[in-house]
């Protein structure tokens, strides 16, 4: 997949666990488990809203572009 999330980067960055990110974004531990390791099919703009807001950062800062071609090319 070209989009890769980086949810578990600005989680450690901002030193914050993901039940504690759960409560404050209001979803389950599980379906945020399933963003921080990058298995994610879709997310929703008022999830990524509210993940912007808890973690105060852009969704530049999580999701992430990578050219499938030239990741094939670097293995």
């Amino acid at each position: 997949m070209a989009i890769n999330i980086n949810l578990n980067v600005m989680m450690a960055k901002r030193r914050i666990g993901l039940t504690e990110l759960s409560d404050k974004v209001g979803i389950s531990p599980a379906n945020l488990s399933i963003l921080k390791n990058n298995k994610a099919r879709a997310i929703r703009f008022s999830t990524l809203d509210a993940i912007c807001k808890a973690l105060n950062c852009q969704p530049g800062d999580i999701l992430e572009f990578v050219d499938d071609e030239t990741a094939d090319s670097q293995k």
